[in-house]
């Protein structure tokens, strides 16, 4: 069923239900939404030319105006291309330079300082369900929205979904609605085929993320509330998870640690919480262990990317844990895997190469990028760009990016094995290992390290006898940096670029100093 038919099979089915509660606590049903989706499709093709095939960039917020317009679209059969808000205007211009839309619905905020030639419709923000997109839905009573030649054709493109632009060109992968429905049912399993049931969940994600614009699909269709938040806060989060009960906690790690961290953390009842599923960027062990037992909760780590549609292994909820704590995991149904080198043929068991996926549900390519895509998607396989090996038990370990890897007198260096070690350190909040450039070596790995608080910064003395007895000695870092928080960009991964380019920076001014 397509996203467009799901929110109309929704709203038949659990009209009253809240679809959406937005930040200021009012909230949007699944009837309203359809109706308001039938409107505002209207209004698109009606007054401002949106047609078939079209793509329209989404310059909001994660506020119930982007999933009325996103299903509006659908409805439309135009493509939706969501820019994240936490972009620079840079960012979002440069985004916009690829996407190329027919059509951009933005803020008033947001489109500041954008450059785009496209038209640009202004919207406001609604504090209450009757205002949505009020202004562009005026006047639309008693029209009629054409139908389209094939709506259920599954080759329709619906939506475009947008790579981190703060590193080269931002790349949109495609997804259409056969990717939609993959997504729908690799995430609902056994579940599927369901209607209703599901339980309140927390947006902990921007909407132009994968992780809301691939599934907004099975949210419809299972009835979730979907908890919306001006912006991600412990204290908030933990309030709500209380008050609603929800039962399982979803986001990236970093927003584990938070919670962790919080001081009202141990004087809410949490005990409605049955399972953490955590993506994006690595969970690291001690964070792992920390989460099931204060949380008293099975933990899932989830690996994926924006090109596989969100979908790539997990680690299973009731795995031992070696499993849970150190790897992410086997592939998920429909999911195959193979570890490839540069010449792309499958290296040995057990050798380190590159991560690729197969699958039902990742992009059929990039948006206006063919070189890109081809790069990408070989022989009908995608290449993550991320390092890893799969062991003896068929589980997934991962050893870094590509582009990350650095090569210390002959020897590559994987980064995330070095730090998944270096975090189990007790004083070790989180910490990232990055290149610095040396004379001797060609490269030397720095540990950048944030203290856990109440411990004393280790030094480089504790943290190479900390790792000696499970880390070559080629592996060890050489220098040691202290820092209040790891950057990070604006999909809330790690700043490895800001990180490597400082320490190429040291090492070029002791090098002038000399």
């Amino acid at each position: 069923m397509t996203l467009a038919a799901t929110a109309a099979e929704a709203a038949r089915r659990f009209p009253d239900a809240v679809a959406i509660e937005a930040a200021g606590g009012w909230t949007l049903s699944f009837g309203l939404l359809d109706r308001l989706a039938d409107e505002v499709a209207v209004a698109l093709a009606e007054d401002h030319g949106v047609t078939e095939g079209d793509l329209v960039t989404l310059l909001l917020p994660s506020t119930p105006e982007y999933v009325v317009a996103y299903v509006a679209l659908a409805r439309l059969g135009a493509v939706t291309a969501g820019v994240n808000p936490r972009y620079t205007a840079p960012e979002r211009s440069a985004v916009l330079a690829v996407a190329q839309p027919a059509l951009v619905v933005a803020t008033a905020d947001l489109q500041a300082d954008v450059t785009t030639t496209a038209p640009i419709l202004t919207v406001d923000i609604a504090d209450d369900p009757d205002s949505i997109l009020a202004a562009l839905r005026a006047g639309t009573a008693g029209r009629a929205l054409r139908p389209l030649p094939d709506p259920a054709d599954p080759e329709r493109l619906v939506a475009v979904v947008f790579t981190s632009g703060t590193t080269g060109t931002p790349k949109g992968a495609m997804f259409g609605q056969r990717e939609l429905a993959a997504i729908t049912r690799a995430d609902l399993g056994d579940r599927a085929d369901q209607w209703g049931g599901g339980a309140p969940m927390i947006a902990a994600t921007q909407f132009a993320h994968v992780g809301f614009m691939t599934k907004l699909p099975w949210y419809l269709q299972l009835g979730c509330r979907t908890i919306l938040l001006d912006r991600w806060r412990a204290a908030d989060v933990l309030r709500l998870i209380e008050e609603h009960r929800i039962p399982s906690v979803g986001g990236i790690a970093p927003h584990v640690a938070l919670m962790l961290r919080d001081p009202t953390f141990d004087q809410r009842d949490l005990s409605c919480v049955q399972t953490i599923v955590m993506g994006g960027a690595f969970s690291p062990p001690e964070l792992v262990r920390e989460a099931r037992r204060r949380f008293g909760a099975a933990y899932s780590i989830r690996y994926s990317s924006t090109e596989s549609g969100g979908v790539g292994t997990a680690t299973a909820f009731d795995a031992d844990d070696d499993e849970a704590l150190f790897t992410v995991g086997r592939p998920r149904g429909g999911v195959e895997i193979e570890i490839r080198d540069d010449d792309d043929r499958p290296v040995p068991a057990g050798d380190v190469g590159e991560l690729c996926l197969r699958s039902p549900t990742m992009m059929r390519g990039y948006w206006r990028d063919p070189e890109a895509t081809a790069a990408t998607i070989r022989h009908g396989w995608l290449h993550s760009g991320d390092l890893a090996r799969i062991d003896d038990r068929g589980l997934v370990r991962l050893a870094g990016r590509k582009k990350e890897m650095f090569i210390r007198g002959g020897y590559n260096i994987y980064p995330v094995e070095i730090e998944a070690v270096l975090r189990d350190h007790p004083a070790v909040l989180d910490v990232a290992v990055v290149p610095r450039p040396d004379a001797v070596m060609g490269e030397i790995g720095v540990a950048v390290v944030v203290p856990r608080p109440g411990h004393a910064a280790p030094t480089l003395e504790d943290l190479r006898s900390f790792a000696a007895d499970r880390l070559a000695h080629h592996k060890l870092p050489e220098a040691v940096r202290v820092i209040d928080a790891l950057p990070e960009t604006a999909m809330q991964k790690v700043d490895r670029a800001t990180l490597t380019h400082h320490e190429a920076s040291a090492a070029a001014a002791a090098d002038g100093n000399r």
